[in-house]
């Protein structure tokens, strides 16, 4: 009875740590970041950093995996997290269409919502730019003089939201834009052939030309330290507050254990110095923001992109 006794006790105590140990475990096998695009751009960057830091930081492999989209999306990425068990091992490193709208667009494997954020991490950059040599100097001036002169819009094309603040800011000054059209690369070039009079591109492509450019304002949460002088969009029109972001998302039900230790990783090494010479060489906002925060982002970045749907009629 003794004997049976204290088996009893060491089983059920046994029960009782197991699930402790096996969070405890994490991670225990190789873990994926799961980046929606081709390598290279500033979200590969990071998150390459990341996965980098990951690895030195708990010694198992971490890999950034790029899974690009095409034209419906980065959604191809954004379904392999979805349908990957909620265990912390396949992590999305997500722009905002994934989980502002990926729900939204009839793809079963993304409805209804299925990601959490641990945090947003960097905002892409864009600005909305022309020549030295153009007739206006702000937003403003822009609108008063396409009031009575065609002005070319070029972007990187019609789906991104950098584009869809530009053309709703116009249709909430009361101008239209006299032509636009999608190029693949948008940079003083562009400006300099007469392609295009405005360009609504990435203020790391019009760097190395920046005092041959006027930048209206920047497409942002908050002004870009590199052109202090140009007022953020939500500045101009608080109708049109967001941005361009990317952040690390896991499923719904992935462990709140699991979550932090990603979280630990991923919040220091954006603050690292060498995250941060990312920041000051392309102008780009890199920082952390935390899963609450990021959450409460996402409500309102959904509400406004409803909102600038209203505005552009679709």
């Amino acid at each position: 009875m003794i004997k049976n006794s204290i088996a009893a006790g060491v089983f059920a105590a046994a029960a009782i740590m197991a699930p402790s140990m096996a969070a405890a475990e994490y991670p225990e096998k190789p873990v994926n970041f799961i980046v929606p695009w081709p390598p290279g751009d500033l979200e590969d960057v990071l998150t390459r950093m990341i996965a980098e830091d990951f690895q030195a930081e708990y010694g198992v492999a971490a890999a950034v995996v790029n899974k690009p989209g095409g034209g419906g999306g980065p959604f191809p990425g954004a379904i392999e997290v979805a349908n990957s068990p909620a265990d912390g091992y396949t992590i999305g490193s997500f722009v905002i269409g994934v989980p502002v709208v990926g729900h939204t667009i009839d793809i079963p494997d993304l409805t209804p919502a299925k990601f959490d954020p641990l945090g947003i991490f960097l905002t892409y950059p864009f600005v909305i730019a022309t020549s030295n040599d153009a007739p206006y100097s702000s937003m403003e001036e822009l609108a008063a003089y396409a009031q009575d002169n065609d002005v070319a819009l070029g972007h990187f094309g019609d789906v991104l939201t950098p584009t869809q603040v530009t053309k709703a800011f116009a249709k909430n000054a009361g101008f239209e834009w006299g032509s636009d059209a999608a190029f693949d690369a948008l940079d003083c070039n562009t400006l300099a052939s007469g392609d295009a009079d405005v360009i609504n591109t990435t203020l790391q492509l019009i760097l190395p030309c920046l005092d041959q450019v006027k930048v209206l304002t920047a497409i942002t949460d908050e002004r870009i330290p590199l052109v202090p002088d140009a007022p953020a969009i939500g500045e101009l029109d608080d109708t049109l507050n967001i941005a361009l972001w990317n952040g690390l998302f896991v499923t719904k039900d992935t462990p709140q254990d699991v979550r932090d230790k990603i979280i630990a990783v991923a919040k220091k090494t954006v603050m690292s110095e060498r995250a941060q010479a990312v920041a000051k060489e392309t102008g780009a906002l890199i920082y952390w923001q935390d899963a609450d925060e990021s959450a409460a982002r996402i409500d309102g970045d959904i509400e406004t992109v409803e909102r600038i749907g209203e505005i552009l009629g679709q």
